[in-house]
């Protein structure tokens, strides 16, 4: 039997925990690891790379201005469920979220929804798995990876929840396309271990897929250099992206084969940016930037495109019980965006933040960033002009090519390597001109007026919320 004590005792800081005022049911799709530009109706120019996505993005809104909070896979999903930022829920890194913290899932359970989760387990609420009625791990999905386990799972969810008579809440989380991608020796390691020993973190094996893209042929991401084994990486995590959207068509197929279609709110986002340099456990663009769609059947107009809103991490558990009629979290910081969802406006949507502490190595790397549509400005809290930076993207052959290339004398590739490692005080970027964050603008004196207001907006963010970083914010403007 579950216990109960601690959703009893969290359900006294929701408002109104009684049982569901409406039968809409929540579905919430989520991939590891894409870049929003990697999604053919976000902008990616591979033909037919994300069918699913697209026609699920045509029934229901995107948003241009989409942003995760917190870069990193099991912060990122605090965030999610709690609506706080890292410090305000104790989910800095790798870590559960505080005590008498609400969450969504439990605001759900209480509400008498039957909730369930897939793969992805110990990164979403791993404190909180009493309030999950069903939890299948990432093993019994291929590793978080097969679209056809995704599909049975999800329909035997649907099924269970109509003859139980309950709204549901699934969590459906595509482990593509994380680490090991498609055809990379890193996954021919991974299965070989799995042959070796299915006790192993990927003991529950792989797909046998294979690489789909011509390496001359895909986009390289104008924050890389073109290097010939930046391209092969590139071709095995694009064929990872086309998987990840075969799971999500599952899914969504079984919800169509459920009969459910019209009564589910469906969102979709990814958890960050492309795990190699530039763009996971960062601050910057294509870090924080997130394919969210939300699909409602009469609720939100099909084929919408939000380009004026900022929406963020934070901004999904709010909105979510405020489309379903249920009580607010206590203490949350986000907001809801319901009235974007109608096709309306909503003020106060002009800047948001994202965050940064620890990473999976438990090392610090403090960044802030203030967010508007145009600009983006960061505070490396830990840059002291020696620390190097380091993380899960330079595991790949991205890093090795940009380091190889360096040495041998290639002197774009040797800066970007440089300034990876060490990077700089502040940056400020012109999002709308430079999407690829190449061009600090921190000296610029033409740019002298939007690095004082985001400054001034980044400060106000850090002491209204408590952020123990506050002390440590000295603005310095060095040039680069």
């Amino acid at each position: 039997m579950k216990p109960k004590a601690l959703l009893v005792a969290l359900a006294l800081t929701i408002t109104h925990a009684a049982p569901a005022q409406t039968k809409t049911n929540f579905l919430l799709i989520t991939v590891d690891d894409m870049s929003c530009d990697s999604v053919g109706v976000f902008g990616c120019p591979i033909p037919g790379i994300t069918p699913n996505i697209d026609r699920l993005a045509s029934e229901g809104m995107r948003f241009e201005h989409g942003h995760v909070t917190v870069a990193i896979c099991m912060p990122c999903r605090a965030s999610w469920m709690t609506g706080r930022y890292p410090h305000r829920s104790g989910a800095l890194g790798f870590d559960r979220i505080k005590p008498g913290v609400p969450t969504l899932v439990e605001a759900l359970e209480a509400a008498g929804y039957r909730t369930g989760l897939m793969a992805k387990h110990g990164h979403v609420v791993p404190s909180r798995a009493a309030a999950f009625d069903e939890i299948v791990p990432a093993r019994e999905l291929r590793n978080g990876r097969s679209p056809e386990k995704f599909g049975a799972r999800a329909a035997a969810f649907f099924a269970a929840a109509e003859a139980e008579g309950k709204p549901f809440f699934l969590m459906a989380n595509s482990q593509d396309p994380h680490r090991p991608f498609i055809g990379s020796a890193q996954e021919a390691a991974a299965k070989q271990r799995d042959r070796n020993d299915r006790s192993h973190q990927y003991g529950g094996g792989f797909p046998d897929d294979e690489v789909i893209y011509d390496p001359a042929e895909v986009p390289v991401p104008g924050f890389l250099p073109d290097l010939p084994d930046i391209r092969t990486e590139l071709a095995q995590y694009y064929s990872s992206v086309h998987r990840a959207d075969a799971i999500v068509g599952a899914v969504l197929k079984a919800l169509d084969d459920a009969g459910l279609r019209d009564e589910t709110l469906v969102m979709f986002v990814s958890d960050h940016g492309m795990p190699l340099p530039y763009a996971k456990t960062n601050c910057w663009h294509h870090s924080t930037r997130t394919p969210w769609i939300v699909r409602w059947p009469g609720k939100v107009e099909p084929g919408g495109h939000d380009t004026e809103h900022l929406v963020g991490g934070i901004d999904l558990a709010p909105t979510v019980l405020d489309a379903l009629g249920l009580a607010e979290l206590g203490g949350a910081d986000g907001r809801s965006f319901l009235p974007v969802l109608g096709g309306g406006r909503q003020g106060g949507r002009d800047v948001l933040f994202t965050h940064i502490n620890t990473i999976a190595s438990k090392r610090q790397y403090t960044m802030r960033a203030a967010v508007t549509r145009s600009h983006r400005y960061i505070w490396n809290g830990w840059h002291d002009g020696e620390t190097g930076f380091r993380n899960e993207s330079l595991s790949g052959l991205s890093w090795k090519a940009m380091n190889a290339a360096a040495e041998a004398g290639d002197t774009d590739a040797a800066a970007r390597v440089e300034f990876y490692s060490k990077r700089v005080p502040e940056e400020l970027y012109q999002i709308d001109a430079d999407p690829d964050c190449r061009n600090n603008l921190i000296t610029d004196p033409g740019s002298a007026p939007t690095l004082a207001e985001l400054r001034a907006a980044l400060r106000e963010h850090l002491e209204s919320t408590g952020d123990p970083e506050a002390g440590r914010f000295r603005p310095r403007g060095e040039d680069p």
